[in-house]
């Protein structure tokens, strides 16, 4: 499985043909005491760069981009019931969904760990 991240703060991992997004812990942080998760649609398709989800806390309501074009084949309903996962594992147990990819080669301009990580330094 490989991971990037966009400078929205999502995060993408990807095995064989299937993604799984999520926010950063940077983008948690920022954004405290999550309270509300929007999913997308199951079966619904989400574009790269479009709005996929939103979530809301108790400072701000920010949009969650798809860092990739594709179809949403599962959504983590668990979000729904308990919106915190997303501050106690944002990397893990806080995903928002996963989508079959329409286009691999969009993974192409998207920042690994480490350049992630100089990215975030440099705000």
């Amino acid at each position: 499985m490989t991971t990037y991240y966009t400078d929205e703060h999502e995060w993408i991992s990807v095995e064989g043909g299937t993604a799984t997004v999520g926010i950063t812990d940077y983008a948690q942080a920022q954004l405290g005491d999550i309270v509300f998760v929007e999913l997308p649609a199951l079966g619904g398709n989400v574009t790269k760069g479009g709005e996929a989800a939103v979530v809301e806390s108790v400072k701000a309501a920010s949009d969650v981009f798809a860092p990739v074009t594709g179809t949403v084949s599962e959504i983590n309903a668990a979000l729904e019931e308990d919106p915190s996962l997303v501050n106690s594992a944002p990397e893990t147990g806080g995903w928002f969904f996963k989508l079959a990819l329409a286009d691999p080669s969009q993974l192409e301009g998207l920042m690994d760990a480490a350049a992630y990580k100089a990215f975030c330094e440099g705000l």
